[in-house]
């Protein structure tokens, strides 16, 4: 048969993981070449060896049923790939499937069934047929109750994605506060939510930003406090001068409007793998404003 060690050389060669390896091996018999062969013929090492690329293009869904929302993001590495009717297909499906199903973690929902097998075997014969590394990156379920109103807004077929959730107030408002989310990408909903570590990481900045200024230090510790308060009108969402009416905040304008903000979720393609050049917030003000 075959040993541990036998596992760790095939998963070194192809990429594969521990199970699909020793899976290999049991059908091969222990036969390193055969098995080696079994795993690219399933498409699981040639998906492997692409897992050092990077998928940065992609797109990202939404899907509303009743009182619930999800929002994912898929990547690919190029954006020819992620306008595939297939590569749409499969997070339209993984879509449906999660929203049914309420995975809590990501290793529940690959194991998710779909009718091309579960998402895990589904994706590696995506990437498999494809020939580019597809990579399921993240999703998030969204709840509402009987009173609140979901906002959701998609930008450029799917680049940006937004929901909100509303307790009062119009659809209308609520897509109108889901396209401010997605022209000025807030990094929180309201003060309470920013963690106290990049607030003091902030203060050391203001401070040696007064200090450079040539501030005296008593005099740099006061300014501290209204240029936090600056801050956090900056990446607050509640704080935030609201897009089409910059003389009120959004919290203001929901206000006005019988409601009350409870939550929003932001998905931008490719986020945080790598630096991106386009501007996508004067891209949704152009929209807003036109």
């Amino acid at each position: 048969m075959f040993s541990a060690n036998d596992v760790k050389t095939l998963r070194e060669k192809t990429g594969a993981g521990m199970l699909d390896c020793k899976k290999a091996l049991d059908e091969t018999k222990g036969d390193m070449d055969a098995a080696v062969d079994y795993l690219r013929e399933k498409g699981i090492a040639k998906a492997a060896k692409k897992e050092a690329r990077i998928a940065a293009e992609g797109l990202t869904e939404m899907l509303v049923e009743g009182n619930r929302a999800v929002i994912v993001e898929v990547n690919s590495e190029t954006d020819f790939v992620a306008k595939n009717e297939e590569f749409k297909k499969f997070i339209q499906t993984i879509s449906k499937v999660i929203l049914e199903n309420n995975p809590k973690t990501m290793e529940e929902a690959m194991e998710l069934k779909t009718e091309e097998g579960t998402i895990s075997e589904y994706l590696i014969a995506l990437v498999a047929k494809i020939g580019e590394k597809i990579s399921f990156r993240r999703f998030q379920v969204v709840e509402k109750t009987d009173k609140d109103i979901f906002g959701c807004y998609s930008h450029m077929g799917g680049r940006i994605s937004v929901i909100t959730v509303l307790e009062g107030a119009n659809e209308d408002v609520a897509k109108d506060v889901s396209m401010h989310v997605a022209a000025m990408n807030p990094g929180y909903l309201k003060r309470e939510d920013v963690p106290e570590d990049v607030i003091e990481h902030e203060r050391g900045i203001i401070k040696e930003q007064a200090i450079n200024e040539g501030k005296p230090a008593d005099i740099a510790e006061k300014m501290v406090a209204g240029r936090i308060n600056k801050y956090y009108k900056e990446v607050c969402l509640l704080e935030q001068p609201f897009v089409k009416d910059p003389d009120v905040t959004v919290e203001a304008f929901v206000k006005n409007n019988g409601g009350v903000l409870k939550s929003m979720v932001r998905y931008e393609v490719g986020e945080g793998i790598e630096k991106r050049q386009e501007n996508f917030a004067d891209e949704v003000m152009s929209q807003i404003n036109g």
